[in-house]
């Protein structure tokens, strides 16, 4: 039988060879850094998303996705957006860093202007028509556009998930995976913008690939050639610094933690 003696804070294996007693000390050293890409979380065990929130998330995702997919089609969830729903909601039942980081570096700045475009075609200014179809009552009825109101305030619950579960800094490694593969299957498998649908309601330009209008692709450059500069764009413009705000706030709040 193993017996471990503490001894000034270290470890000492009895009835152990020292191949036996290095292994057990890798082991327990792996154990303990697990995940330490994040904040450690509280160490009472209990959830650190409230309940109450797990269920009111969950039930508005068990109305959002069969109304969409009934009326929007399953490419739908190709979006940025719509695939960081799926990541929070693992995230906040699991109690999971990575996932809620992941969405944090993918959509809190581009969800920003997406804020700022809706106020602007709220008060008769149109910028960039990417939220053009939030005004379109004849394609899109209002309880739709409702529900697409979630582009208000998911950054809000995102910045809130993370201060409960911390952010992991590998983060910015698989959102830049996962966006990458959304938007080259968005170019070369999903109608480009300005396409012709038999169903209007069908997602075209999906995560903005072909320009920011759904209805008029970009003409700046070729098609090819605007995909690659949108991405890197986003990459250097929006997941870098949300990456790099995200980790120096949450290490600032762990060394006051830890003071």
């Amino acid at each position: 039988m193993d017996c471990i003696v503490q001894i000034n804070g270290g470890a000492i294996f009895i009835n152990l060879t020292g191949g036996e007693q290095a292994a057990k000390v890798q082991a327990m050293k792996t154990s303990a850094t697990f995940g330490s890409g994040s904040m450690p979380g509280n160490a009472s065990g209990k959830p650190r998303v409230p309940v109450w929130l797990k269920w009111a998330y969950t039930g508005f995702m068990m109305v959002l996705v069969p109304v969409y997919w009934a009326n929007y089609g399953p490419t739908n969830f190709l979006y940025f957006c719509d695939a960081s729903l799926f990541l929070v909601l693992f995230a906040i039942w699991m109690d999971n860093a990575l996932p809620v980081s992941m969405a944090a570096v993918g959509i809190l700045v581009p969800q920003f202007f997406w804020c700022v475009d809706f106020g602007a075609q709220l008060m008769g200014v149109r910028l960039t028509g990417m939220t053009g179809y939030m005004f379109d009552a004849k394609h899109h009825p209002l309880y739709l556009r409702g529900l697409s109101l979630f582009h208000g305030w998911l950054p809000f619950l995102l910045c809130y998930l993370v201060y409960r579960l911390g952010y992991d800094r590998r983060a910015l490694k698989w959102w830049t995976v996962l966006a990458c593969a959304l938007c080259l299957v968005a170019f070369f498998l999903l109608p480009p913008a300005g396409a012709i649908l038999e169903n209007p309601n069908l997602p075209r330009d999906v995560n903005y690939v072909f320009g920011l209008d759904e209805d008029h692709p970009q003409t700046w450059m070729a098609p090819g050639l605007y995909l690659a500069v949108y991405f890197m764009a986003l990459f250097t413009l929006a997941y870098v610094p949300t990456h790099l705000a995200l980790s120096k706030l949450t290490a600032a709040r762990a060394a006051r933690q830890a003071l």
